[in-house]
């Protein structure tokens, strides 16, 4: 993806909610997007399958197998969609049609890319919930959603998402309202399915915890555009943006809170997207923010190899314990 950018035209104005993001993703990659709700995370990649709305405006390119799929016939984009880039939606309760089986709805998908029969796609759906550890699949199979757990309905939009053996699997915000335990067994599948099947991961949350456990490689955004950028360990050792290093003094740790026994915090709030200033969108919460800084916008630039950062001032000021 290069330099996306999206607005959307409301009753009270223009939108930014991604402005110039790039990123690539390497076969087999777990690539983690983090940052705040409403910083575009989601955005960017439902832009990718042109999944935003007509108020929508999407300018950049997004280039997949050769084709950008932000210029290519809609026609190209329905058969990437699902075929090879599949998509693991927020909440699955809402993802997932209540009136119809779990199987049946693993088994549409499996129809309308493979062409299987109805059989065959019942059958095919079983071993896909097997694949995806759904104790005695093939009594869940014929369940309806609200039969099913959390953390089942969540397995049942994975194995969805792999029913045609994607190249890509996008996972907006996986393990949300899910419990640790529930949580763990998630991210434990993510990671086999990447290994088993060499799936490549974009892995959207704003849980670090989650992205230090599974991804390989790191973006931070923040108001729609990217703050930083790094190999997951690089960014946990050496944080240089004041956000990505404030995000990170809010992790809960052992000695971490203050002694109030209190969690550090970001002051402030974030801007909004419809009034984003003509500077640093972080600068009104930065601790190093001067006259430069609230005047203009920071270039991404490297600092060091493999890691991009824009930010005036970058340094580390957190100590990770």
């Amino acid at each position: 993806m290069r330099d996306l950018s999206v607005r959307f035209d409301t009753d009270d104005g223009t939108v930014h909610a991604v402005d110039g993001l790039s990123f690539t993703l390497d076969e087999g990659q777990v690539l983690g997007v983090v940052g705040e709700s409403g910083c575009g995370k989601s955005v960017s990649v439902m832009a990718l399958l042109r999944l935003l709305p007509p108020t929508a405006h999407v300018t950049g390119s997004a280039e997949f197998d050769a084709v950008d799929l932000l210029s290519a016939p809609l026609s190209h984009v329905r058969r990437v969609r699902g075929r090879e880039i599949a998509f693991v939606f927020q909440e699955p309760m809402t993802s997932l049609n209540p009136a119809f089986r779990v199987g049946n709805q693993i088994g549409e998908v499996l129809r309308r890319h493979l062409g299987l029969s109805r059989g065959d796609a019942r059958r095919r759906a079983v071993e896909l919930l097997d694949l995806v550890r759904i104790p005695a699949p093939d009594r869940r199979v014929d369940e309806y959603p609200h039969q099913l757990s959390g953390g089942m309905r969540q397995r049942v939009m994975i194995a969805m998402a792999l029913a045609c053996d994607p190249k890509v699997l996008i996972a907006d915000e996986p393990t949300t309202a899910l419990d640790v335990t529930i949580q763990s067994g998630i991210l434990d599948l993510l990671r086999d399915i990447r290994e088993r099947l060499g799936t490549s991961i974009i892995l959207i949350t704003h849980n670090l915890g989650v992205v230090a456990d599974i991804a390989d490689r790191v973006i931070v955004m923040y108001a729609g555009r990217k703050a930083e950028e790094a190999p997951v360990h690089e960014l946990f050792a050496r944080p240089e943006h004041p956000y990505t290093i404030g995000l990170l003094g809010a992790v809960p740790r052992p000695g971490g809170a203050d002694k109030q026994g209190r969690l550090q915090e970001i002051p402030g709030r974030v801007p909004s997207l419809a009034q984003l200033p003509s500077a640093c969108a972080f600068a009104p919460r930065c601790p190093r923010a001067d006259d430069l800084s609230r005047s203009q916008v920071p270039d991404l630039r490297e600092v060091r190899q493999d890691h991009l950062v824009a930010c005036f001032h970058p340094g580390v000021e957190w100590d990770g314990g």
